[in-house]
């Protein structure tokens, strides 16, 4: 590789790393018409083209990448993605499955990027079960996304969600206070504790859940939303006489 091909390449990913796609995508191109042979080259192009909302051109160029290494997961993976997006729901499920009888049969362990990929994608099976019902497949979803990636705040609360929609309170509770071990400082997995401990009729926890929150970022809209309407509760004109009344508050995501 001459030098002039290692300099574009190497700004080329660094563009790439600091997601200025627009120059990372001049320079990229620029490698592949002198040399058509970098596999991670066209997967970085599939992902410029992917976040465009170019699919096509982001479907070519992950193809691209797994002709020249056919054991490219994060391509694999990129490019079942880029099918579901284009609605090639049976290509996605074979490049998908394919990459996963890969990995079982290397010794080595997923790298990291292709773990949180692959939580990622279970995670989004696991909303659209969620958000038609299907809480028990839902639930599976998750813990399977969970078991690549553990520390998946995101994850762990939108499991939270899901027991707290089949009431189950506590366990979700449990999760909630996990996801605060793992991050104290995640906003939205604080707000969503204090809404399901106010739904139990643990209002003083849910307040002190809120009040952290707001702490943490004092510009958080349902922090202050949630607190204002526990102290409209308790104001001598509202219902129960001054008693805030347990409610069931909607999720309202930050």
């Amino acid at each position: 590789m001459d030098e002039r091909i290692k300099h574009l390449l190497r700004q080329g990913r660094e563009y790439y790393v600091n997601r200025e796609y627009d120059r990372a995508e001049n320079l990229l191109t620029q490698v592949l018409r002198e040399n058509r042979g970098f596999a991670d080259v066209y997967n970085m192009l599939g992902v410029i083209y992917h976040d465009q909302g170019r699919f096509p051109q982001a479907q070519e160029c992950f193809e691209q990448a797994l002709a020249i290494n056919p054991a490219y997961t994060e391509a694999a993976l990129n490019l079942a993605v880029t099918y579901n997006e284009l609605g090639k729901y049976n290509d996605a499920k074979r490049v998908y499955g394919q990459a996963m009888a890969r990995t079982k049969n290397q010794p080595r362990s997923l790298d990291t990027y292709a773990k949180g990929k692959l939580a990622n994608m279970h995670a989004d099976l696991a909303d659209a079960y969620h958000g038609i019902g299907l809480f028990q497949e839902a639930l599976r979803e998750y813990r399977e996304g969970l078991g690549l990636c553990p520390t998946f705040v995101d994850i762990r609360t939108k499991l939270a969600n899901a027991l707290r929609d089949m009431g189950r309170i506590e366990e979700a509770i449990v999760e909630y206070r996990e996801v605060l071990e793992t991050n104290s400082q995640f906003v939205h997995g604080r707000l969503q504790l204090g809404v399901t401990l106010y739904g139990a009729g643990r209002i003083d926890e849910a307040i002190a859940e809120w009040r952290r929150a707001l702490e943490i970022d004092p510009d958080s809209r349902n922090a202050k939303a949630y607190l204002k309407m526990v102290s409209a509760d308790d104001s001598p004109d509202a219902e129960g006489e001054g008693q805030p009344k347990p409610a069931s508050v909607g999720s309202g995501g930050e």
